[in-house]
């Protein structure tokens, strides 16, 4: 696996992709929709791949859209770390590649538009792309 480090704003929350490939290969995803596009966000994940949240403070979590994800947010900076999904027994989801420290690496973002796909649709499509998540250890925010 290859890892990549970042951190949110104000260093509070740091983060660990673990990925199968050096992060050159990999191309984001820019969501169009009204939250992302003003956060200026572009999600990084590969369904082999890990994420790992450490944060000194407990994470906020929020909903946007169809309610579905949830978005882990820095309490004290309020960054987006990552947009996630909870199932039964893990927590997947997908990293906001623009806390990477070294996310000039990664190639120019594709635009993602989730809004177009159905509430089933989207739990299917998040399932075959995203990533096992951990904050602090264990999986679930």
């Amino acid at each position: 696996m290859n890892s990549s480090l970042g951190q949110c704003s104000c260093g509070e929350t740091r983060v660990k992709i673990n990925l199968p490939e050096k992060l050159e290969y990999y191309r984001p995803r820019a969501c169009d929709c009204d939250f992302c596009v003003a956060r200026n966000i572009s999600y990084l994940s590969h369904p082999d791949g890990e994420l790992e949240i450490e944060s000194v403070k407990p994470l906020e979590v929020q909903r946007q859209g169809s309610g579905q994800a949830s978005f882990i947010t820095c309490s004290s900076c309020k960054s987006v770390i990552a947009t996630s999904l909870q199932l039964e027994n893990k927590l997947i989801g997908a990293l906001n590649s623009t806390l990477l420290f070294d996310f000039s690496l990664l190639q120019k973002s594709t635009i993602a538009s989730p809004k177009q796909l159905g509430a089933r649709e989207k739990v299917e499509r998040w399932q075959t792309l995203w990533l096992n998540i951990l904050v602090n250890g264990v999986s679930r925010v």
